[in-house]
C-alpha cells in the first residue's frame, strides 16, 4: 500500500506531462473579472463585519468563474466547483447578516450608550445585553426639577446610570455638584452599602433638565455581579472611576475663608480647616504676626504629627478635655492669614 501511494505520488510530481508552450491567447473577460473580484475579496478584515465583507466578493467572483468555465473551458467539473463555492459563500452571507441581527441592540439609547461607554472597554455585544437585560431593557425618564432622591428618606435599593440630562446633587439645600451624562446618579450610596445592609440617601438627587436613565434593582444586580466576575470587574472599575470623579468636583469647590483653594489629597488640611486652638496666636515664634507681609511661603507641617492628631480625636471623641495635640514649633496659619494668590496644591508637605 505504501509503494502505491508513493508511485502515485512520484507519478503526479515527476511523470506529469510538461508543457510544450505558453499560448498568447487569454481566458476572456469573465475569467480576469472573477479573479479581480476574488483579489477585492480577500483584502477584507478580521470579525464579523469583516468576514461579512469577504463572502460578499467571494460569491459573484465564483459565480463569474463558474460562467467562465460553463461558457468559454466548456468543463463541467470547472463550472460546478465554482458554483458549489459560490452557494456556500451565499449561506455564509446569510448565516453573518442573521448573527449581526440578533447581536444588534433594538433600542437607540442603549445602542448609543454601547458605543460610547462600554465599546472603547473592548466589552462584547452579549456582555452588555447580558447587563442591560437586568435593567429590562428599558430607559426611565426624570422630569425637570423632579426629584430622583430625598436625603434621609429614599431607601438605596437600586444602582442608575444616566443616559441624557444633568441632575443636580444637594446638601440640606446646599448645592454639591452636577451629574452629567455616562454618570452613575448614585455610585457613593451603591458602594456604602454590603449586600446585606440597608440605608437611605444622605444627598437630594434633583433633575435640573428632562433626563433619561436606566436602572438596575440592587438585588438584581448583586446576582448577576456575583454569577459573571467579568461584568463584576467592570462594575468595580467604572464605580470606582465614578465616584473620583465626584470627589474632584467636590475639590473644586472647597476654599478657604480668604479665597484659597485648598485640595483634599493634602494630609494637613485638617489644620487648616479646624478652628485654631486656644493660644496658639502667640505661642509659637514661628508663626507670621497677622497683618505680616513678609515671606510669602507657608511654614510646612509634619503630615504624621497631623495624623497622630486625627487619631487622637477619632480614639477619644467623648473626653471634651482632651487636648489636640500640636507640632512643638511649627503651626499651619489661619486661613485668613493665608496669601490671597496662592494655591494650595503649592505647599511644600515636608
Amino acid at each position: 500500500m505504501n509503494s502505491g501511494d508513493s508511485t502515485l505520488i512520484d507519478s503526479i510530481i515527476f511523470n506529469h506531462t510538461l508543457c510544450d508552450g505558453w499560448t498568447n491567447s487569454t481566458e476572456g473577460a469573465i475569467y480576469h473579472l472573477g479573479n479581480t473580484i476574488l483579489f477585492l475579496g480577500y483584502m477584507g478584515g478580521s470579525g464579523a463585519y469583516g468576514a461579512l465583507y469577504i463572502f460578499s466578493f467571494l460569491a459573484p467572483a465564483f459565480l463569474c468563474l463558474a460562467l467562465w468555465g460553463w461558457l468559454t473551458v466548456c468543463g463541467l467539473d470547472v463550472f460546478l466547483w465554482n458554483l458549489l463555492l459560490m452557494l456556500q459563500c451565499l449561506a455564509q452571507v446569510c448565516h453573518l447578516i442573521f448573527r449581526l441581527m440578533q447581536d444588534g441592540l433594538a433600542n437607540e439609547e442603549l445602542s448609543a450608550l454601547y458605543t460610547a461607554v462600554y465599546l472603547p472597554l473592548d466589552v462584547p455585544v452579549h456582555v452588555f445585553k447580558e447587563i442591560t437585560a437586568a435593567s429590562e431593557n428599558k430607559a426611565l425618564s426624570l422630569a425637570a426639577e423632579e426629584t430622583y432622591a430625598v436625603e434621609g428618606k429614599t431607601p438605596i435599593d437600586q444602582l442608575s446610570f444616566l443616559l441624557s440630562g444633568r441632575i443636580r446633587v444637594s446638601l440640606e439645600g446646599q448645592f454639591l455638584h452636577y451629574i452629567f451624562p455616562h454618570q452613575f446618579l448614585d455610585s457613593p450610596e451603591w458602594e456604602s452599602l454590603r449586600p446585606t445592609e440597608e440605608g437611605n440617601f444622605q444627598v437630594s438627587l434633583t433633575a435640573e433638565t428632562d433626563c433619561r436613565y436606566i436602572s438596575w434593582r440592587r438585588r438584581r444586580l448583586y446576582l448577576l455581579l456575583s454569577k459573571d466576575r467579568y461584568i463584576a470587574r467592570l462594575f468595580s472599575v467604572m464605580l470606582g472611576s465614578d465616584i473620583a470623579d465626584k470627589l474632584y468636583s467636590l475639590n473644586d469647590k472647597l476654599f478657604a475663608k480668604s479665597g484659597v483653594r485648598l485640595d483634599i489629597r493634602l494630609p494637613s488640611l485638617y489644620h487648616v480647616l479646624a478652628p485654631s486652638p486656644q493660644g496658639s496666636e502667640g505661642g509659637s515664634a514661628s508663626s507670621p504676626p497677622r497683618g505680616s507681609q513678609g515671606d510669602a511661603t507657608v511654614m510646612p507641617i509634619d503630615p504624621a504629627q497631623s495624623n497622630q492628631a486625627l487619631e487622637a480625636r477619632n480614639v477619644h471623641p467623648d473626653q471634651g478635655k482632651t487636648p489636640v495635640p500640636k507640632p512643638p514649633h511649627q503651626l499651619w496659619p489661619s486661613d485668613t492669614e493665608m496669601p490671597s494668590g496662592e494655591d494650595s496644591t503649592r505647599r511644600d508637605v515636608s
